[in-house]
C-alpha cells in the first residue's frame, strides 16, 4: 500500500498536511497555513524536496530524542517527524518520506 497525503483544518482555521506511511502512520507533519492553497503547494514542495537528502535535517530534541525536519529550497521548513527512539529509526523515517513523498495522493479531509 503506498503512502498519501492528507490536508485538513485545524480548529483555528490553519491548513497543515501529514504525510502518512502505506500502514496509516504519520511519518510527516507539516507547519500551519493561512489557505488550502498553501497547504497544497506545501505538498508539491515536499514531494519536490524528498528526493535531496541534504533538504533533511538531522536533529535531536531538548530530550535527547532524534527527529528530523525537511526544508525547502529556500530554507522554510516544510514539515517535521515524530520524535524517534533511534538515529536508526530516524533513518527509516526519512526513507520512508523519500519514498512515498515523490508520488502519493492527496486526500482532502477539509470538507471545502
Amino acid at each position: 500500500m503506498a503512502g498519501k497525503f492528507e490536508i485538513s483544518k485545524s480548529k483555528n482555521g490553519k491548513f497543515l498536511f501529514n504525510l502518512k506511511a502505506g500502514n496509516g502512520q504519520i511519518i510527516l507533519t507539516s507547519q500551519m497555513y493561512e489557505s488550502k492553497t498553501d497547504a497544497t503547494q506545501g505538498i508539491e514542495s515536499c514531494k519536490t524536496n524528498a528526493a535531496v537528502d541534504e533538504r533533511f535535517v538531522r536533529a535531536e530534541s531538548t530530550s535527547g530524542q532524534p527527529y528530523f525536519s525537511l526544508k525547502a529550497a529556500n530554507g522554510q521548513i516544510i514539515g517535521r517527524s515524530e520524535m524517534y527512539s533511534s538515529e536508526a529509526s530516524r533513518e527509516n523515517g526519512i526513507a520512508s518520506v523519500k519514498s512515498n513523498a515523490p508520488g502519493a495522493p492527496t486526500n482532502d479531509l477539509t470538507g471545502a
